[in-house]
């Protein structure tokens, strides 16, 4: 056919779905009577199992431990969670989403492998990151490796389905790369606005859970207007997602005590938190905001007491919860727009909720 597809990449892709262990929990998902909660776990264990099939040409042998390594972390698969998801209610079954659902997951990945190398981070989900444990170089190919996945899973889309999911999903990492590139740019510019923060995550990190429930949806067979409307759910839950990670960073959370709360605040770093607060506060605050977020100090604990009682002094912290509220909002009304029964939104609203109940 048109299509000449490298045969081990296709047969690696077979292998994914006919793995006996997936093929044997597939078996189980019993279609009802199965309180949400225990079916996302159900699916979350297909997704980490058909995951961790996937297959490359063969490598050289470092290669493949790096790669492997990648592989195995034990990651949230968030994103994957939501084509199938998305797909689901469509009355697409689990076993036609997990092809673009595993591409959602390699792409998430190849972009985590590459900005570890970017931010000089030495862990990831509680690992040495790829450049740490190897060099930088290995880092930049397996990156490339992942990136490359996902592309060869997503020519295994239903064959009407490949051109539009493949253009809608290239238009959206474009996006992905120019929010990476504006976040490490704010590092070192003085006058970031808020809403210059907003586009950057909303483009960094918003943009590709709207793109997982998008192709989910569209491989269904779904109609362009509910393609869009799980497209802005999925932006918008994932602006409130962010907002709500600026906000426990700076503030904590009562029920978790655990947490080293400022880190955000220790580093100087530009959030939802920081900026608004910029944006609304008066000429002496914020020289003061400026000249505690600038310098390097000794004293981490108290600059955090500072800074905190400047910001609820502000009230930036109920605004910040508001903000949050208004994209939720937002996310389920784009939600309840889908003509499709209530009953098969439970899984995503139960999703959504979660996520925003989470304590770090």
């Amino acid at each position: 056919g048109m299509l000449e597809i490298n045969q081990d990449i296709q047969n690696s892709h077979q292998q994914v779905l006919q793995d006996a262990y997936v093929k044997s929990l597939l078996e189980e998902v019993p279609r009802q009577n199965f309180s949400v909660e225990a079916k996302l776990k159900h699916y979350q264990a297909i997704i980490e199992k058909s995951w961790q099939t996937l297959k490359t040409l063969a490598m050289p042998q470092k290669m493949q431990e790096a790669f492997d390594h990648v592989l195995l972390q034990k990651g949230k698969r968030l994103r994957p969670l939501l084509v199938i998801l998305a797909g689901e209610l469509f009355e697409m079954p689990i076993e036609k989403s997990l092809v673009p659902a595993l591409a959602l997951e390699t792409f998430h990945n190849s972009t985590l492998v590459h900005d570890d190398i970017m931010d000089e981070a030495e862990l990831r989900r509680g690992q040495a990151t790829v450049h740490h444990q190897w060099d930088e170089a290995t880092a930049i190919l397996i990156g490339d490796i992942y990136l490359t996945k996902t592309y060869s899973l997503l020519t295994h889309l239903e064959s009407k389905h490949i051109a539009r999911s493949i253009s809608l999903f290239n238009e959206v990492v474009e996006k992905i790369i120019q929010g990476q590139f504006l976040d490490l740019q704010f590092e070192t510019q003085s006058d970031v606005l808020l809403e210059d923060y907003l586009l950057m995550i909303e483009n960094k990190t918003a943009l590709l859970l709207a793109i997982a429930l998008k192709l989910g949806a569209l491989n269904a067979g779904a109609s362009l207007s509910d393609q869009e409307h799980l497209y802005e759910f999925g932006k918008k839950m994932g602006m409130a997602f962010q907002i709500q990670d600026d906000f426990l960073d700076c503030f904590g959370n009562k029920q978790s005590f655990g947490k080293k709360v400022g880190g955000d605040i220790i580093q100087n770093k530009k959030t939802f938190i920081i900026l608004k607060a910029m944006e609304i506060a008066d000429a002496t605050t914020q020289q003061k905001l400026k000249k505690l977020l600038s310098e390097k100090t000794k004293q981490p604990e108290k600059k955090v007491l500072q800074v905190q009682s400047i910001l609820k002094d502000l009230k930036i912290d109920l605004m910040s919860q508001e903000a949050q509220k208004r994209y939720f909002d937002e996310a389920l009304w784009h939600l309840s727009a889908v003509p499709v029964p209530e009953k098969r939104k439970l899984p995503l609203t139960f999703l959504a909720q979660s996520l925003l109940k989470r304590e770090h």
